[in-house]
């Protein structure tokens, strides 16, 4: 039963920041991407960024220019760093490990979820 396991999630206020953090099991290979997602109640799961194995990163407008998605493929984890918060950023985040299987066949792995809240 694998699981990613997440950290970093707080309140902060507005124009402060977070980093995220998020662990993937040694077992894990063939890595396809790395990405985080975030769901605020009520609303559907949004993608937040993605980096690839070749090193390419990918933002939602919302995010781009504030936060930026890295990875430390020696330890297997993906991080997020969030600057420049504001309170529409108020969300459960998700990290997501894509691996590849036989084939065209992908899996999903999930994180357990981490809490970023942002009030003044």
């Amino acid at each position: 039963q694998v699981q990613l396991v997440e950290s970093g999630g707080g309140l902060v206020q507005p124009g402060e920041s977070l980093r995220l953090s998020c662990a993937a099991p040694g077992s894990i290979s063939s890595v396809i991407a790395m990405g985080w997602y975030r769901q605020a109640p009520g609303k559907q799961r949004e993608w937040v960024a993605t980096i690839t194995s070749g090193g390419s990163t990918n933002y939602g407008d919302s995010v781009k220019g504030r936060f930026t998605i890295s990875r430390d493929s020696a330890k297997n984890t993906v991080y997020l760093q969030m600057n420049s918060l504001k309170p529409d950023d108020t969300a459960v985040y998700y990290c997501n490990v894509k691996i590849r299987q036989l084939y065209d066949l992908t899996h999903d792995y999930w994180g357990q979820g981490t809490q970023v809240t942002v009030s003044s």
